[in-house]
């Protein structure tokens, strides 16, 4: 009985000890220093704090785990991060601005919060975590999340890196599965859970679906930032998998996606073919398809993702026998390896 009064005790304080002290509201705040989004840098703020906790609890229990949210802005997220009990925060953000009203916090919390003024798209997370949060890829996930209220302009081009990360188990990944909870434009989040044959289905479905379980969690309302975007959000959960569905080279991969989905109406062996010099592309689209056993009059949006890895093999058996054409870009012509004769000479003069 005592022991149990005794581990109450301590669990209260514990998490009297999370709590932050009485503290002016994050919309106050960013009038009290007069803050504006800047729109070159697609800013958005979220100040309502129930939808911020939402987003936090999204992701999965945070509670004496290390988190990284990148582009905190004014910290209305970086807030429920805080109160949801994470053991330590660190935020990466991009606006000198923003610096005053995080430092508030960091003040409030004590040494639970770091803040790290940076570009995220640069940004090396691989010393950023105790080395004794690492887990086996195969193993559990680690303790470790990352979450943030993306700017619309990097959120795309930043979760392709964040893939080809997961793809090489470096950066943050290096630490293990480490999961992210991101907000998206809400076409966006659609079109990265779209399946086959969806209007949403894209390269970046197969790109997302392929390295991670993808979960579009809740989409909020335009109305609830401000300013007001012209667009819904989508909050988004990524799990890395421990094995991708294409096991093949991450450039391998999106080449062959890239391509095949540059012509969205036409039949897919039509995008498959700027993966070849115009001399033998008939010839070389044929091999692929019927390699891969894929029916080339399918639309890129109608085929899945067993039937991507199956053109990727064929299409990584195809260089293997040839390397040059590993470096041909159709949409590059005057920079790149332009016939099948050209590629020919290459490899002579290569071996």
């Amino acid at each position: 009985m005592m022991a149990s009064s005794t581990r109450m005790v301590a669990k209260h304080l514990a998490s009297v000890a999370m709590r932050l002290p009485p503290l002016p509201s994050t919309s106050d705040l960013v009038r009290l220093y007069k803050l504006r989004a800047i729109k070159q840098l697609s800013q958005n703020f979220l100040m309502d704090a129930k939808l911020t906790s939402k987003i936090v609890r999204s992701g999965g229990r945070v509670r004496h785990c290390h988190v990284c949210e990148v582009g905190p802005g004014p910290g209305s997220i970086t807030r429920s991060i805080l109160e949801q009990g994470a053991e330590h925060l660190t935020v990466i953000e991009k606006d000198p601005r923003f610096l005053p009203l995080l430092e508030l916090l960091q003040d409030a919390c004590g040494k639970r919060l770091d803040i790290q003024l940076g570009d995220v798209m640069t940004y090396n997370m691989e010393k950023l975590f105790p080395e004794d949060l690492a887990q086996p890829w195969e193993g559990q996930l680690p303790k470790i999340h990352l979450i943030g209220n993306l700017p619309f302009n990097i959120a795309t081009p930043l979760i392709i890196r964040w893939l080809k990360d997961i793809s090489l188990q470096q950066n943050a990944w290096r630490y293990g599965r480490v999961r992210m909870t991101l907000t998206f434009q809400r076409e966006v989040a659609e079109r990265m859970i779209a399946l086959p044959g969806g209007l949403q289905r894209c390269r970046l479905s197969i790109m997302c679906q392929n390295w991670c379980t993808v979960n579009h969690k809740f989409t909020i309302p335009g109305r609830a930032f401000v300013p007001k975007p012209d667009v819904d959000v989508g909050v988004v959960h990524f799990v890395p998998r421990i094995e991708p569905q294409i096991p093949l080279d991450f450039w391998l991969v999106e080449k062959v996606v890239r391509c095949i989905f540059s012509f969205r109406q036409k039949h897919s062996k039509k995008g498959a073919g700027l993966l070849f010099p115009l001399s033998h592309r008939d010839e070389m689209v044929k091999k692929m398809f019927t390699v891969g056993e894929v029916d080339p009059t399918l639309k890129s949006f109608e085929l899945t993702v067993p039937e991507f890895n199956r053109l990727c093999h064929a299409y990584a058996a195809i260089i293997e026998q040839m390397p040059a054409l590993a470096r041909f870009n159709a949409r590059e012509q005057k920079s790149s390896i332009c016939n099948f004769d050209d590629l020919l000479d290459c490899e002579t003069q290569t071996t």
